[in-house]
């Protein structure tokens, strides 16, 4: 890694101080460095060894993004982005490496990591990915915090309410629902009624992104909650 250049206002400025970056390489040098470099910035660095001390941790809350040297001993960082995408586990990925090639930067990237970086780089290219990939994860994180509101919301319906959702983000009719669920059209307008009350929708349309969010189908009401 080269001396640093250009840190300001571009890079610094814009990363939030409370973000982790999490940093896995197995030279202790590179390790301090880029800890060094870090916390000059006002991150918080979590400096590891391996893929194997990452999982005894875990995730950091808020913010974060992983730093990771693409040979490391045991698992290696394409191994390892493999494992956190098969896990369900988002957090977005920085590959350094000094021994890279052009197969491995395009298989990290298809598997959909921020920059590939081949040792030694400038500082401001490593402050700029990661600026990218905290801004990435701050914007996942607060996706997952309006779903998790909406599902929160959809508990409080009943399991006919529920289905009545289902449905009418569909674009069914009233008595069309109401022929389906063998129920009153009356009885379909009152579901209706408080399914938009308790979701909070102010439209149709607004109902319909919810059970987008949501990923709900008829097919799913009562499964995918849980």
């Amino acid at each position: 890694m080269q001396a640093r250049v250009g840190v300001g206002p571009s890079s610094a400025d814009m990363i939030e101080p409370q973000a982790n970056v999490i940093v896995i390489d197995d030279d202790p040098a590179v390790r301090e460095s880029l800890g060094s470099l870090l916390r000059s910035v006002g991150l918080q660095p979590k400096l590891l060894a391996s893929v194997g001390e990452f999982l005894k941790s875990g995730r950091p809350a808020g913010p974060a993004c992983l730093v990771l040297d693409v040979r490391l001993p045991g698992r290696s960082g394409l191994d390892f982005q493999r494992d956190l995408v098969v896990a369900n586990i988002h957090l977005p990925i920085i590959f350094i490496t000094g021994h890279g090639d052009i197969p491995m930067s395009v298989q990290a990237m298809k598997g959909g990591a921020i920059e590939f970086l081949t040792k030694p780089f400038r500082d401001q290219e490593l402050l700029d990915a990661i600026n990218q990939g905290l801004a990435q994860d701050r914007a996942w994180l607060e996706s997952e915090k309006a779903v998790a509101a909406l599902r929160t919301r959809f508990e409080t319906l009943t399991p006919r309410e529920r289905e009545v959702m289902a449905l009418v983000v569909t674009g069914r009719l009233n008595k069309q629902i109401a022929n389906d669920l063998g129920v009153s059209e009356i009885t379909v307008k009152v579901h209706r009624g408080q399914v938009m009350r308790k979701m909070r929708a102010s439209s149709l349309p607004d109902l319909a992104r919810m059970a987008d969010k949501l990923k709900l189908t008829r097919d799913t009401v009562g499964t995918h909650i849980g």
